[in-house]
C-alpha cells in the first residue's frame, strides 16, 4: 500500500469487531508516527495507550457520567459561519441517515452519540495531551502526529477514529491517565479492525472541489 492508497481509504470508521490488537503493534504505529513534523522539533504530545481494563475502567466511568464535565477548549468555534456550518450539518445529516436515523429523533441521536465514549467498540484508545503554555503550532504538531497515525493503522490493516469528543472528559481523563497538572487533553482515538458489515461505516464525508479551497499562480502547465 502506498501514502496515497492510505489517504483514500482511511474513514472515521464507527463500528468495530472486539478482536484486539496486539500490543507490540500499537508501539510500532506510535514509534513510527513519531517521525511526524514537529516545528522546532519540539515534540509536544504525549500519547497515552489503553486495552483491557484499564480502558473498560475509562468507560465505566464515561456511563456514570454521560454529559460529561466542562471542556478546556472549543471543538468548534462558537456560532459557526458559512460554509463551515452548513458542512458540518450535511457531515451530520450524511452519518445518521446511514443508520436510518431521521433528524426529529433526538433519542436515537443522543444513543448514537454515546457511542464515542464506548469508542465505537474499538479495541484500542489512544489519547493525546500536550502542555497548556504551548501555542496554536504545536497544537498542530499533535494533529499531524494522529494523522500519521491513522494512515499508519490503514496500512497495517486497522482503522481508526479521531475524537474530539474527549475534550469532553478532561478530568477525568487526567485522572485515568495520571496527566501532570500541566498537561491537557486534546483528543481520543479509536483504533481497531473495522466491522465491514456496519452500516455507519459506509460513510464517506463529502469534500468539496479544490476551485473552492485552492488557488494555484505561476504554473504553466495547467
Amino acid at each position: 500500500m502506498n501514502v496515497s492508497q492510505a489517504v483514500a481509504q482511511r474513514i472515521s470508521v464507527r463500528a468495530f469487531r472486539p478482536d484486539p490488537v496486539p500490543g507490540a503493534l500499537v508501539r510500532e504505529i506510535l514509534e513510527a508516527a513519531a517521525r511526524a513534523p514537529s516545528g522546532g522539533n519540539l515534540q509536544p504530545w504525549r500519547v497515552h495507550a489503553l486495552t483491557g481494563a484499564p480502558l473498560e475502567t475509562l468507560k465505566a466511568r464515561v456511563r456514570e457520567n454521560p454529559f460529561g464535565e466542562t471542556p478546556e477548549y472549543d471543538v468548534y468555534p462558537p456560532h459557526l459561519w458559512e460554509p463551515l456550518r452548513t458542512r458540518r450539518f450535511q457531515c451530520g445529516e450524511d452519518l445518521y441517515a446511514t443508520i436510518g436515523i431521521p433528524r426529529e429523533d433526538k433519542p436515537a441521536r443522543l444513543a448514537q452519540l454515546a457511542k464515542n465514549g464506548e469508542l465505537f467498540g474499538a479495541p484500542v484508545g489512544l489519547f493525546f495531551s500536550l502542555d497548556r503554555k504551548v501555542g496554536p503550532p504545536q497544537w498542530s504538531d499533535v494533529g499531524m502526529l494522529m494523522q500519521t497515525i491513522m494512515l499508519l493503522a490503514v496500512e497495517r490493516g486497522l482503522d481508526t477514529c479521531a475524537q474530539e469528543y474527549w475534550a469532553r472528559y478532561p478530568q477525568t481523563l487526567a485522572d485515568i491517565l495520571n496527566l501532570p497538572a500541566d498537561h491537557m487533553i486534546f483528543s481520543g482515538m479509536a483504533l481497531g479492525y473495522r466491522d465491514p458489515d456496519a452500516a455507519v461505516n459506509t460513510l464517506r464525508t463529502r469534500r468539496d472541489p479544490f476551485e473552492v479551497w485552492g488557488e494555484m499562480q505561476g504554473f504553466e502547465d495547467i
